[in-house]
């Protein structure tokens, strides 16, 4: 792909994102704005729609990749998009509910440049607030009078279970020293955490456009390959992402010792940085100094190139099954252009 074709699939799923957000955010807002009390206060802060004073502001609720690859899934394989909103909207809610429960285990304060929830509202708040998004999301498929919405339902549930799954790997790595985790072992893991919702939010759509279920099945395989392409690439911004379009401080996920993908690919390499790099994680990192030593000795043990090549990879295996869903490629062109963003952006 040329720097043209880039640029013009970028703009291409930039103007996707923002048509999703014109259609899905006022059925995403009136369905939180139907929480009640507090809760409905800290979700209208976490999606940016109020100050945590209760003002309005004007900030966007996230990129909304996942709904437009609800509403995409559901276009390619024939079907009306506009049937598969309540879908599209249980799937951002499902989404910021890990993103309001990932905050707190990752003690994370700040997110979309701005106070994470559970540090302007409190852990518990911001918790109880996570776990009403997904009932609500449940509930959203459960009102739904679509034939789709009972099996779309179940395959919800059991994609939060898995990651859920993913979501405790991740933590137990925490515990295990810095050459006690496998590149295996992680991958799984991203798979869970990250590919099993892009997954679910392709055969939602899939399954609201009416497809047999080779097509549902192809459909999540598509969204898992993006999911852990972008996973891959999530973890090199981690890294080396710019604080000024991450909000996030630089360096964010190695201060914190986390076995990132990259991480665990140059622990695991053999290689005298490897060794250099597994020292740095049995000990603090407090300092900018510690954290930059950290971030090149992941690249010299050859961690930041793996996870761009394994990310490439990924994404030539969604395209496999991409192509078993949907055979003609003019009515892909929408799924192809979100894959390209997250697996191409910086921020």
């Amino acid at each position: 792909m040329t720097s043209t074709d880039a640029a013009t699939e970028g703009h291409e799923a930039a103007a996707l994102l923002e048509r999703t957000r014109a259609v899905v955010d006022p059925h995403l807002r009136s369905a939180v704005e139907s929480l009640p009390g507090a809760m409905r206060r800290i979700a209208m802060y976490h999606f940016g729609w109020q100050n945590a004073d209760g003002t309005p502001a004007s900030g966007q609720a996230g990129k909304a990749v996942r709904p437009a690859l609800v509403l995409a899934a559901a276009r390619a394989l024939g079907g009306d998009p506009e049937r598969a909103i309540r879908a599209a909207v249980a799937v951002e809610l499902a989404h910021n509910f890990t993103l309001l429960h990932d905050d707190v285990i990752d003690e994370d304060t700040t997110r979309r440049h701005r106070p994470t929830a559970w540090a302007v509202f409190g852990v518990p708040d911001a918790i109880i607030t996570g776990d009403a998004m997904l009932a609500l999301a449940q509930r959203l498929l459960a009102e739904d009078t679509h034939p789709a919405a009972a099996p779309a339902a179940a395959r919800l549930s059991t994609c939060i279970i898995e990651l859920c799954a993913g979501q405790q790997a991740d933590c137990a790595f925490e515990e295990r020293g810095p050459d006690e985790v496998t590149l295996d072992e992680c991958l799984t893991m991203a798979a869970a955490k990250t590919g099993a919702l892009l997954g679910c939010a392709c055969a939602l759509g899939a399954l609201y456009a009416g497809a047999e279920d080779r097509a549902v099945r192809a459909m999540d395989g598509f969204g898992r390959e993006v999911g852990l392409s972008f996973q891959l690439i999530d973890d090199l911004i981690g890294i080396w992402g710019d604080p000024d379009h991450t909000g996030k401080p630089v360096g964010a996920d190695l201060s914190a010792h986390k076995k990132s993908l990259p991480v665990v690919a140059a622990l695991t390499s053999g290689t005298p940085a490897a060794a250099e790099l597994a020292a740095l994680y049995r000990g603090p990192m407090n300092t900018a100094a510690e954290v930059s030593r950290a971030a090149d000795a992941v690249d010299r043990a050859g961690g930041r190139d793996w996870a761009q090549v394994c990310a490439a990879d990924r994404m030539a295996r969604a395209v496999h099954h991409l192509s078993r869903a949907v055979p003609d490629p003019s009515t892909a062109g929408d799924l192809l252009a979100l894959a390209e963003f997250v697996t191409r952006r910086t921020s």
